[in-house]
């Protein structure tokens, strides 16, 4: 059945060298939310060779901020919505799947989360896709054990696995199965616009619209607000040092369904006045320049896009020494790792940069160098779409 299913709706492989029309691509993402993965997907779409590489989108849900975005750029996108990864529905829309990726002649499936590395993947390799991506985009924090373990058989269906850092890529052999030599790293990017200094003026209109004093020494996070995200041990060290710094405040830039508890914790700790809610702005401009300090305490981290940008506005980061977040901060040189849920390590290296405002510029000055040196969208997208044209080429041998 599956074989006829195949030959029916299959397509000619073309060799990247022979081809005299862009690349088509199918990204396929979850959702269109503002996140980490969300939001890496997109800024890769928008950034890639359009003379040379055709993007279309495949999303699991038909709602999102970002749908309109990917839309009024002129992407396709084509809403699959799903309930669960099983039963009459998700066959059904498989089938849809696999007859347009062979009507639009898709030449690789790139798939970006674990929901369409279990759905798309397949569907792709049914439909005679020539490329198959999959991605690991996450550390251990998976939604439910069965996820997991469907995840690392749909690997099976992919002829490359992304990881976005190389901590995450040494989880896909080791715990995955995965051969190293079916493993590429492709870490998230900022572009030239992160590096950018922040006018006096806009400053100065941020500063009052989030109710940041004159004078104030800013501890800062952007970060969806959920338990991963642990925004409660960030807090409590923060109460832990306002009462040494009362020019301090804290402010937390993102949404998500934490944001109730973590605004009952701050009335118990009477901190209203000192931590500021600003809400999810994925607009603006990079936020880090608000800060004196970047703060990201998480439990669970692949490779967060936040701290590139945290980086390329030469802002120290005090975070958690945990996932890949160690390929990006180099503990003593850009920033301070600490141990997750550790509130008295977290306050303490927090202080130490309080105190020393020429470490902060030092450490924030070296960030600023790796992020440029490593995670430009001018070093990152060439080596992808040097990728694409690799594994097109050697599926046409």
């Amino acid at each position: 059945m599956l074989a006829t299913a195949k030959a029916s709706i299959s397509q000619p492989t073309r060799s990247a060298s022979q081809r005299t029309k862009p690349v088509r691509i199918a990204f396929c993402i979850d959702g269109m939310g503002i996140g980490g993965t969300e939001l890496n997907a997109l800024r890769t779409a928008e950034r890639l060779d359009s003379s040379r590489f055709e993007i279309s989108v495949v999303c699991l849900q038909d709602e999102g901020p970002l749908l309109s975005r990917y839309r009024e750029q002129g992407f396709s996108v084509l809403s699959l919505p799903l309930g669960r990864l099983h039963g009459i529905t998700a066959l059904r829309q498989g089938v849809r799947l696999a007859r347009y990726l062979s009507a639009q002649q898709i030449d690789i499936v790139h798939s970006h989360d674990i929901y369409n590395n279990i759905f798309s993947t397949a569907w792709a390799r049914l439909a005679g896709t020539p490329v198959v991506i999959a991605s690991r985009r996450w550390w251990d924090d998976v939604p439910r054990k069965a996820l997991g373990i469907a995840n690392r058989y749909a690997y099976r269906f992919a002829h490359c696995v992304i990881a976005n850092s190389r901590s995450v890529g040494d989880l896909v052999v080791t715990d995955d199965g995965v051969h190293p030599e079916r493993v590429e790293i492709v870490p998230n990017f900022v572009d030239e616009g992160a590096f950018a200094p922040l006018p006096y003026a806009r400053r100065s209109r941020l500063g009052a619209e989030l109710g940041i004093p004159p004078g104030a020494l800013v501890i800062g996070c952007i970060a969806g607000l959920r338990p991963v995200k642990d925004h409660e041990t960030l807090i409590m060290a923060v109460a832990m040092l306002h009462t040494r710094w009362p020019q301090l405040r804290l402010v937390l830039v993102g949404d998500g369904e934490s944001r109730p508890s973590l605004e009952r914790l701050v009335c118990r700790l009477h901190m209203a006045d000192i931590v500021r809610f600003a809400g999810a702005r994925p607009n603006d401009a990079n936020l880090h320049r608000l800060f004196d300090v970047s703060v990201l305490s998480s439990v669970s981290e692949a490779f967060p896009n936040t701290i590139v940008e945290a980086m390329a506005a030469s802002r120290p980061v005090v975070a958690t020494r945990v996932g890949g977040v160690m390929d990006a901060v180099v503990d003593g040189e850009t920033g301070s790792l600490v141990a997750a849920g550790d509130v008295t390590a977290l306050a303490s290296a927090i202080e130490h940069l309080l105190l020393h405002p020429e470490l902060r510029r030092a450490m924030g000055t070296a960030a600023q160098r790796r992020a440029r040196a490593q995670f430009h969208a001018s070093s990152v997208l060439p080596s992808l779409e040097a990728l694409y044209d690799r594994l097109l080429t050697s599926r046409a041998q």
